[in-house]
């Protein structure tokens, strides 16, 4: 199968769009680490690309986003310096650069999004690509089985809830997110794989009014065809026998294709 870095080489010129989700890079290193410089190499990648209009990177950018204004203390904003930097570089070519929440980052803000000229985007997003219309999510609101997850959600991602967080000191919110982590952890060991993946009549209702679903969050990366719709499932960026490993989806004019890095 050929790979994002063979479509760069051979056909720059054929892509138009590129989607990515759950790259789950580190707040406090998240250039420095493996994940962090392949998605430095991948940005550069993206850079080469003459005729890529849109990026969109639905959730869970980070692992944990406790705020922007943690991404102003010193220590951070040199850390994220170098992925502003190119995130910049495609923003000056005149590629639009879209971020959505994930279940992880949902307290980043359009603050964040401005220093490289990104726009912060809320699930359903709707595009009209090739024809079809397509709605992206970040894809845990479609796992309506973990009834426990979805109260959860509805409750901490609350605009009252959001609002209380970002007024607690910095050290306060560290506390809570590590807490809420290893919460996550200890409640999804005890649950079985069907519980956390997608529902049926959930994804049914998102087609409802779109040709094509795009979601992250599962770590399921598959295309799959329901009727005469699809719902393409991005894959997570994982590091395996030192590679670092992702599922991307790339726009062209003709179709829509789910490519490993």
């Amino acid at each position: 199968m050929q790979s994002f870095a063979d479509l760069v080489t051979d056909n720059p010129s054929a892509i138009a769009q590129v989607l990515i989700s759950d790259l789950h890079l580190s707040m406090n290193e998240p250039a420095t680490n493996p994940l962090g410089q392949a998605f430095l190499d991948f940005l550069d990648k993206l850079a080469l690309l003459p005729n890529l209009k849109q990026f969109f990177i639905l959730g869970d950018w980070f692992e944990a986003w406790l705020g922007d204004d943690v991404a102003d203390t010193d220590t951070l904003t040199d850390a994220l310096q170098p992925i502003i930097e190119k995130l910049k570089t495609l923003s000056d070519k005149n590629c639009q650069i879209f971020v959505m929440h994930g279940n992880r980052d949902f307290l980043l803000g359009q603050q964040f999004c401005n220093k490289f000229g990104g726009q912060l985007i809320f699930e359903p997003f709707y595009l009209t690509l090739n024809g079809k219309k397509v709605r992206l999510e970040h894809g845990d609101a479609l796992c309506s089985d973990d009834k426990g997850y979805q109260r959860f959600r509805k409750i901490i991602q609350h605009p009252i809830s959001k609002k209380i967080l970002l007024a607690l000191p910095i050290k306060k919110r560290q506390q809570i997110a590590q807490d809420l982590r290893q919460k996550s952890k200890t409640d999804n060991a005890k649950k079985s794989l069907q519980i956390m993946d997608v529902n049926e009549h959930a994804v049914k209702q998102a087609l409802q009014k779109a040709d094509i679903l795009m979601h992250g969050h599962t770590h399921r990366p598959a295309l799959h065809q329901i009727g005469d719709k699809q719902r393409l499932v991005l894959g997570d960026w994982r590091i395996r026998d030192n590679q670092v490993l992702a599922e991307i989806c790339l726009i062209d004019e003709t179709s829509i294709i789910l490519l490993p890095l």
